[in-house]
């Protein structure tokens, strides 16, 4: 049997429930044993300070329920102390305890997210960016107006198109359904396409 090359799989990390589903599915779905994890934290600092509010839980380790009970959720019930980074590695660990995690931050310092990310993923030689992705159902019916070329002022949603369109590896923007209702991922080849949890 055929081990397949090891690869870089980067995971956008943020304090979101999207940053944690886009993790579960890392974890769940994307990884292989040889695999090395890296957790990508990209810093803004003029609205960081304002979105501190929600933090990761400890994940459960009393829960039989696999790999995707061991990553972390997020609510305003956690403490201020808490790293998200370390908690998201921690679960990882616990769920692929033979897969290395490293964690990575970059400052925004006044750049586009996307480009950010786009310029770490070409540093480290990543193979795979996987994202969270929120969509609300009006932008899924009407869909996105891109901004042309620059980034500024663009929401989230045209930062994950950006990196899907551009990125020098392959990009996958994740959207959990429910509890178990599976993934909606969108990559440059497939768009909304269902995986069953």
């Amino acid at each position: 049997m055929v081990t397949p090359p090891a690869r870089k799989v980067m995971v956008v990390a943020d304090p979101t429930p999207h940053s944690a589903s886009a993790l579960q599915y890392a974890i769940s779905h994307a990884l292989l044993e040889q695999d090395e994890l890296i957790l990508l934290h990209v810093e803004n600092q003029i609205t960081w300070k304002n979105t501190l509010t929600t933090f990761l839980r400890r994940p459960s380790l009393a829960s039989g329920a696999g790999a995707s009970a061991m990553v972390p959720t997020f609510g305003p019930d956690s403490s201020n102390d808490v790293n998200f980074l370390e908690q998201m590695k921690y679960a990882c660990e616990i769920a692929q305890p033979k897969i290395p995690v490293r964690i990575e931050k970059a400052d925004m310092d006044g750049k586009d997210k996307a480009q950010v990310i786009i310029s770490k993923s070409k540093e480290l030689g990543v193979d795979l960016i996987i994202v969270g992705q929120k969509r609300s159902l009006s932008s899924a019916i009407l869909g996105y107006k891109r901004s042309s070329g620059n980034m500024k002022g663009s929401k989230l949603i045209d930062t994950i198109e950006y990196l899907i369109e551009n990125s020098p590896c392959n990009c996958v923007a994740v959207q959990k359904k429910g509890q178990n209702g599976g993934y909606v991922l969108n990559s440059k080849t497939q768009k909304n396409f269902w995986l069953l949890a």
